[in-house]
């Protein structure tokens, strides 16, 4: 076992803390120009990654090489610049948490999320959480949803990081992976990672009540193992999500429902927009597709076509 490889268990932004196949734990910095297929990143080395380290004579450990990722979950950032942000590599599965008031997650942060997932062959399951705080209209909405994600081909699960509700649940779909823990600010992520892994006291924050927004508690993306095995991966709450180095022509492919019904237009390059014969927008007037989840795909397709980032979303 050597202290010459490791995992990136930390990312503070200017230190990463690696655990080497040594079982050491080594805050490094980085050397040399890290790129990701020519892919301008703000944080070259994330969280997850493995990686090769030096330490020179003065006893500063310097990461020097990135390992081959299998996955990633990337996003543009969220200033005008055209570099990406890796939120972290080499994950089992991704937990989206989202919440359908205190605060209101959009549909279209969900989708796109789904859709930078899908791009890399992460499965992404829903975690709606503060189902405790809903009653009659917002409840029947909450099913609602989840009726919609399912029908599309994604796991949900209903809880309550406050109550426990339906945390049961949850905990055993952690065993022996590596799991991200992602979502706006003040969806409760913190408070349910503090249940998952307990004693990481992890700071959490009240919802702004001006806004009914969250605040950001968690300031870079960190890695907490699992005592029955397995690791979570704790990251910034996120505000939007830009969907980075995606043809137009790719983006249908990440819609598993839209991809399914576009089989059917009348032309192969259908953009599902405006074409005659186009069997998507024909599935969407007649229900077969969630009017929401196409304008998310719609409002991808703009992203390309303005080649811009809308903090909106």
């Amino acid at each position: 076992m050597s202290d010459t490889e490791g995992l990136v268990i930390k990312n503070t932004g200017s230190w990463y803390t690696v655990l080497t196949d040594g079982g050491n734990t080594i805050d490094c910095k980085i050397k040399g120009n890290f790129r990701l297929k020519g892919i301008r990143s703000t944080n070259p080395v994330a969280v997850g990654d493995r990686v090769e380290i030096v330490r020179n004579h003065e006893g500063t450990a310097f990461i020097t090489n990135i390992c081959d990722r299998r996955n990633y979950i990337i996003r543009k950032s969220s200033n005008l610049s055209k570099q990406s942000h890796i939120i972290a590599a080499n994950v089992d599965q991704a937990f989206l948490i989202v919440t359908v008031k205190y605060p209101e997650t959009s549909t279209t942060f969900i989708d796109r999320f789904l859709a930078s997932a899908e791009a890399y062959s992460v499965p992404v399951t829903l975690v709606f959480n503060k189902v405790d705080l809903l009653q009659g209209d917002e409840r029947r909405y909450l099913d609602m949803m989840v009726t919609l994600y399912e029908t599309v081909g994604y796991d949900c699960l209903k809880v309550s990081a406050e109550t426990k509700e339906g945390m049961d649940r949850l905990l055993p779909l952690l065993k022996d992976k590596i799991t991200l823990f992602s979502g706006n600010s003040g969806v409760g992520k913190s408070t349910m990672l503090n249940f998952i892994v307990p004693g990481a006291e992890l700071r959490t924050a009240e919802i702004s009540d001006a806004h009914n927004t969250g605040m950001h508690t968690t300031t870079f993306s960190e890695m907490l193992p699992l005592t029955d095995g397995g690791w979570v991966i704790d990251t910034p709450g996120i505000k939007g999500f830009g969907t980075f180095n995606m043809e137009p022509e790719e983006i249908c492919g990440y819609f598993k429902e839209i991809f399914k019904f576009s089989k059917g237009c009348r032309f192969n390059n259908c953009t599902h927009t405006h074409e005659p014969g186009c069997a998507v927008r024909k599935a969407v007037e007649e229900h077969y597709i969630a009017e929401s989840r196409y304008v998310s795909y719609l409002s991808m397709l703009e992203d390309k076509e303005e080649g811009k980032y809308r903090a909106a979303y």
